[in-house]
């Protein structure tokens, strides 16, 4: 039973929320890092590559450069740089073939070299001795003569050296370093070759991937080294790359990211110190954010179980802390259905019932106050008229906290205080009462709460009971009157206005106080002949002697009284014998019993009389009831004839009419229902338009259906649903509405709780034709 903007679904977003987020920060945070690491690395290691692959092949390219320039300035060199040869200069070239031969081996991967003077005519390389003019390659000899600097590194097409060994190893392209001879002389006689094939330097280099490329560029950006053949020779732009971004490799040593072919590429070089060749590596983002996307997947999965287990606890300790207030919520609901109507949240619902606690508890309690002083003014009316048993005014005493003074006092008086005429005054008679109450808060003021008890008024007669327990009798008496007359004065001075005052004879003991009022007012009936204005102590008349008291047990009477009104009659039994015997146990003449019985015969015809009782409805006619008592003179024949005269008639009587009212109140109630129970009709509402307290109609209705008025209700619906489910097309959703559910959830689950079968099953199984 939630109401639509549950607090326990806001509870489980914000707990996964707090706990989703954070993981989910955690999460990208953690990729991002270790993205940026891996890349960092693969960089990292890009860069160590190709300073490798700088260095091994620098090695072989200064091994070989250093070699040349050796058999260059070798002393058989240089004299044959000034002469022609021929084939009688066989030892000469026997030498300088052995010096030829130090530039070739596995190391410096060298196939051919070839010493060329065109200026001597003659030719050597590792085929023999030639005439420069008949040599087939002399025209790219010549052009390479023709070359600025004295050493120089060269790309040239293999087939335009006419070299055999070179061209056995079937590589398009060979690198060639050339030097001019000789080096220190400003006009050079002839050139000094070195050839390795391309393809034996790519062999050096790592092998190729998918996602990586490496190549050696020259001062030109065209490729002289690459492990395929078919991109030798082709300049970096010939693949795709950009010329615009050719201006990124100016530095010694980078990385940058570019796009080629529409794949993106990291790209990372090392411009050589020796040659000014460029060694550079182009590997696809792909590939380096490989390893990072796996990172990133591992991070997902880690973060989703994360994830499903922090909503799993959020939602077991949601559920936990939620229990509680649901408990409230539903009690709630359950005693206030009305409350089902309203769109507002748990939280909302239970803070507005606090608030309504609290107000009621508030009003409640000024409301107690109220009862409180109403209980109490009737319990000195009732002590003051002897309505009251000694037993139970102590217990009064005590429950109104006045048990601490009241034990304190010996001496006991109680003064009875009347308006005289309002005839001569500024007062009309209207004004009685509010004088009365005027003239009481200044007795309470005048006398200290310790010496009184609270004051009252009784039939235009203001009555106190004061006591002291620290002062002589005769001292008490001179107390009373000195403070009468304190009254008497400042009640003229304030008010204008004349009162008499009549005050008891002081007593011991609080079950006398009634004889003490009857006293007062005794008192005051003798201002007939003493005039307005006076104090009358009771003491001046009869002697000085206390009336005389004969015992009535009218407290057990009251309460005989009201077990006849609501019918109780083992109850009333039970009292007319308790009455009959706190009479009876007195030591009284005959006269004074037959009195007291009388008396209990004419309350209770009394009571016949204010209820509309006829004595036909008792079967009494023609006889006289008080003649039958007196004719009784034994104990059980007076009980017996209360009994079987008035007491069970008069419950009959009082029966019928209750069960009769009952009846009719349910009759109305249910009506109600009947007519009204698609709507949030209540109790307070049925007992508002029946101008009856809610407490009562619902003990009324409960006894007349042995069910309460929410269950009835909620039965009367579960009935009318059922009827419309079987006979009519009407959809659950408006079913739950009209019959006030706050959803249809919560009808299907209360139908299934009661029918054990959802609505839908219950109409599928017993709705019949179209």
């Amino acid at each position: 039973m939630h109401p639509k903007s549950s607090f326990y679904s806001k509870m489980v977003l914000f707990g996964c929320f707090i706990s989703i987020i954070p993981l989910v920060a955690l999460g990208f945070f953690s990729f991002m890092k270790s993205s940026t690491s891996v890349q960092n690395h693969v960089n990292s290691s890009n860069i160590q590559i190709m300073n490798q692959t700088n260095s091994n092949l620098e090695q072989v390219l200064r091994t070989v450069d250093y070699t040349l320039n050796y058999v260059i300035n070798s002393n058989m060199l240089q004299s044959a740089l000034y002469r022609p040869l021929s084939y009688y200069d066989f030892q000469l070239y026997n030498k300088l073939r052995e010096e030829m031969s130090l530039l070739q081996s596995p190391e410096t991967k060298v196939t051919d070299v070839i010493l060329a003077n065109a200026t001597s005519n003659w030719l050597i390389n590792n085929r023999g001795m030639y005439e420069f003019n008949e040599y087939a390659s002399k025209e790219t000899l010549l052009k390479l003569l023709e070359l600025q600097g004295n050493s120089n590194w060269m790309m040239l097409e293999t087939e335009s050296l006419g070299s055999s060994d070179t061209l056995s190893y079937a590589c398009p392209y060979t690198i060639a370093l050339v030097k001019k001879m000789p080096l220190s002389s400003s006009s050079a006689r002839g050139v000094a070759l070195a050839t390795i094939p391309s393809c034996s330097l790519a062999a050096m280099m790592d092998s190729p991937s998918e996602s990586r490329e490496v190549m050696v560029l020259d001062h030109n950006y065209r490729i002289v080294v690459h492990p395929e053949q078919r991109k030798l020779g082709l300049y970096l732009t010939d693949t795709g790359y950009a010329e615009a971004e050719l201006d990124h490799f100016d530095s010694k040593s980078g990385q940058f990211e570019t796009k080629i072919d529409n794949r993106q590429v990291s790209v990372t070089y090392v411009r050589s110190d020796f040659n000014g060749w460029l060694y550079a590596s182009f590997t696809e983002m792909s590939a380096i954010t490989k390893e990072s996307r796996s990172i990133g997947w591992f991070t997902l999965y880690i973060c989703l179980l994360m994830i499903g287990f922090s909503v799993l606890i959020v939602w077991l300790g949601t559920r936990k802390m939620y229990t509680p207030i649901r408990h409230i919520f539903e009690n709630i609901v359950e005693r206030l259905p009305e409350i089902q109507a309203n769109k507002k949240s748990e939280l909302q619902v239970i803070d507005e019932h606090i608030r309504d606690m609290f107000n009621s508890n508030t009003k409640l309690r000024s409301e107690l106050r109220q009862t409180s002083q109403q209980v109490r003014t009737f319990f000195l009316h009732k002590l003051f008229l002897g309505k009251i048993n000694p037993p139970e005014a102590m217990e009064q005493i005590e429950m109104f906290g006045f048990k601490e003074q009241v034990s304190t006092w010996e001496q006991l008086a109680v003064f009875t205080l009347q308006i005289d005429m309002l005839d001569e005054t500024r007062y009309e008679r209207k004004d009685r009462d509010l004088l009365l109450f005027a003239v009481n808060n200044i007795i309470e003021e005048m006398i200290p709460s310790s010496h009184r008890l609270p004051s009252v008024i009784i039939d235009l007669t203001q009555v106190t009971l004061i006591g002291r327990g620290d002062i002589t009798p005769e001292a008490f008496n001179d107390y009373v009157y000195t403070l009468s007359e304190e009254i008497q004065k400042t009640t003229r001075s304030f008010l204008d206005l004349e009162v008499s005052i009549g005050i008891s004879l002081p007593y011991d003991n609080l079950s006398k106080t009634s004889r003490a009022y009857q006293e007062g007012l005794e008192a005051l009936k003798h201002r007939i002949k003493l005039g307005t204005g006076v104090i009358v102590p009771y003491f001046s008349l009869n002697s000085g002697k206390h009336t005389r008291v004969y015992f009535y047990p009218m407290q057990v009477e009251n309460e005989l009284i009201d077990a006849i009104k609501l019918a109780d009659e083992e109850r009333a039994v039970e009292l007319l014998r308790q009455w009959l015997d706190e009479v009876f146990r007195k030591d009284r003449t005959p006269h004074e019993y037959q009195i007291s019985l009388i008396r209990l015969l004419n309350d209770l015809m009394i009571v016949m009389q204010e209820n509309g009782i006829m004595l036909e409805q008792l079967d009494i006619r023609d006889s006289s009831l008080v003649e039958e008592l007196l004719r009784l003179y034994t104990n059980p024949d007076i009980e017996s004839w209360f009994k079987s005269r008035i007491i069970r008639p008069m419950v009959s009587v009082f029966r019928d009419r209750q069960d009769s009212q009952y009846q009719n109140l349910s009759e109305q109630m249910i009506e109600m229902i009947r007519k009204e129970f698609d709507r949030n009709i209540t109790l307070e509402e049925c007992a508002s338009r029946l101008h009856y307290n809610n407490f009562y109609l619902s003990s009324v209705f409960k006894k007349e259906t042995n069910m309460s008025f929410s269950e009835y209700l909620s039965q009367y619906r579960f009935k009318m649903s059922k009827k419309w489910l079987v006979e009519t097309d009407m959809p659950i959703k408006d079913i739950a509405e009209k019959l006030s559910y706050n959803n249809s959830q919560n009808f299907i689950r209360s139908f299934r709780k009661l029918e054990g079968m959802t609505p839908g099953q219950y109409r599928s199984k017993y709705k019949t034709g179209p």
